[in-house]
Formats: C-alpha cells, structure tokens, sequence
C-alpha cells in the first residue's frame, strides 16, 4: 500500500523526471506539431506500453540482467543507437510537406525509441527504489509506483505534445517545418552518440 507521505515526496520527482528532455519527449513534440495534439496523444500509447513493461521487469528483479550483465547492456545499447540514427536520418530527410503517419505507426515509433533506449531500464531500477518502503514487499510496492509513474509520464508528454501542436499551428511554415525536422533528426542522432557512449553502471 503506496502512503500518503510516499506519494508527496514520489509525485513531484516523478512530474521533473518526466518532464525532462528526451528522445521521447522529442518525438512526442514533433508529432504534436506535425499532427496535432490528438493523433499524437493516441501514439502515447506506444511509450506506455514500453514503459509498463520495463516497470514490470523491475518489480519481477528482471533488470538485475542490465545491471550485471555488461553484454546484455551492450546489445540493448547499440540497437537504440542504431534505431535513434535511422530515426534521425529519416526525420532529417522527411519532406515537410509529405503525409502524416497514421497514430499507429507514430505509436510504434514511441514504442521502439523507448524499448531501446537502456538508460530507461536502468532510471527505473535507480528511480522507482527510492520510495519504497522497506517494511513492506518490495514488488507490489513497485508496481504500485510504476502505476503513478505512467500516469505523470502521459501527462507531461501531452504538454510536450501540446506545445508541438501550439508551434504548429500558428508558426510552421514548410521552410520552418524543414528545419524543425532537421533539428529533431539532429538531435536525435545527438542522442544516438550520446547512448553510444553510455556504460553499465
């Protein structure tokens, strides 16, 4: 049972935590400002599905595997680098005026970018332990948390959905569409090299 006293201290830290620039939170931004906040909002789901089941694999101790073994680590690692480069490549060449993606495959995109990325796995394993209680079962108590977390994670990413929608709508020439999607494949392929070069901890 999550107290009252977990959830004051667990709420504004998971609000910052998820509110924090990301490869994510980019997407979920351009998406916003390319499709609207709706189409984007629904390809949250993709992000919370990635999200529930690295929760999951934490209250199960699962993610002992990440922390102990450094070619598990290795392997997860270099296929979110490769999958953020070709992310980045694609949004860096995507033609400003060509089709909106349908919400499931921007879904699927959240989905992949998340499942990916191993620092995840492992801000999980460092995040949620912290406001456990030590006197009661440490499982429950973390899915109970993961629970919150996804629900706080949703909403900051519609504020960063929503203020891709707000740009979008008033501001977005093609040319400036052209450079936001420049600036996003750019910064997602920043966070590639940044991924690369990240170590088991």
């Amino acid at each position: 049972m999550i107290t009252l006293t977990q959830l004051a201290l667990f709420l504004p830290a998971a609000f910052l935590v998820a509110m924090t620039p990301g490869a994510n939170n980019l997407l979920a931004f351009t998406n916003g400002s390319r499709a609207g906040l709706v189409p984007a909002a629904k390809a949250l789901t993709g992000r919370m599905a990635a999200f529930a089941v690295m929760i999951i694999l934490v209250a199960l101790g699962l993610d002992a595997l990440l922390r102990t073994s450094e070619l598990a680590f290795q392997i997860l690692k270099w296929i979110g680098v490769a999958y953020l480069i070709y992310l980045g490549v694609r949004m860096w060449r995507a033609d400003p005026e060509e089709a909106i993606p349908e919400a499931r495959a921007l879904a699927r995109r959240e989905f992949l970018t998340a499942m990916g990325n191993p620092k995840a796995y492992l801000l999980f394993t460092a995040f949620l332990p912290q406001f456990t209680q030590g006197t009661e079962a440490i499982a429950p108590q973390l899915l109970s948390l993961g629970a919150i977390y996804l629900a706080v994670e949703a909403l900051a990413a519609i504020i960063w959905a929503g203020g891709g929608a707000l740009l979008g709508a008033r501001a977005l020439t093609v040319a400036r569409r052209r450079w936001l999607n420049r600036g996003a494949g750019g910064v997602l392929m920043v966070a590639a090299g940044g991924l690369a070069v990240t170590e088991r901890r």
